[in-house]
């Protein structure tokens, strides 16, 4: 089956995005225009990318759509008329649940799938769909907002591959889930 790999960042206390899914403390983070923390290398190595529907709406205030590889959007709430006519031959629907999705994606021929969206990334930890994690540690307090990790019904262990500085302040850590 298609195996899932998340490419994150968090702020020091866990938070991928504030409540209303804001990216503001991210954005403002300097970062060496050299240095794009890997995610050119992640992105070269995935099929495509599934998202959550909060992390859909997010990626369209940006403006430009940045991704070239095909992104699957797994949302009980969004209609074919949410996605803006430019975007349907590049996104796509899915309501099915994370391991549904994951079998339909090997049958389409996926092997990786980048896994974007705190929520997302917490229910495909609990159905253990998930590989590797590559996790940037953003050097602020949000005190709230959307945590990356939620409850779980058992541990997830987990083995660190590598650990890399990033900038004067960032931290990435990379590990793959046992």
């Amino acid at each position: 089956m298609v195996t899932g790999h998340v490419f994150i960042a968090t702020s020091l206390d866990g938070f991928v995005a504030r409540k209303d899914h804001g990216l503001d403390w991210l954005m403002k983070q300097a970062q060496p225009a050299e240095d794009d923390g890997g995610f050119a290398e992640h992105m070269a190595e995935m099929d495509g990318l599934v998202m959550g529907a909060g992390s859909f709406r997010t990626v369209l205030g940006f403006g430009q759509w940045p991704y070239e590889k095909p992104v699957v959007v797994m949302s009980q709430s969004l209609a074919e008329a949410d996605i803006p006519e430019d975007l349907r031959d590049k996104v796509r629907l899915s309501r099915l649940s994370p391991r549904d999705l994951m079998q339909y994606l090997s049958a389409q021929g996926w092997k990786r799938a980048y896994v974007d969206g705190g929520q997302l990334v917490q229910s495909f930890l609990r159905e253990g769909l998930i590989a590797e994690m590559k996790i940037t540690l953003i050097p602020i307090l949000l005190g709230s907002g959307i945590r990356l990790f939620g409850p779980l019904e058992a541990d997830i262990d987990l083995d660190l591959i590598g650990s890399r500085r990033i900038g004067d302040a960032m931290q990435q850590v990379h590990y793959r889930v046992t």
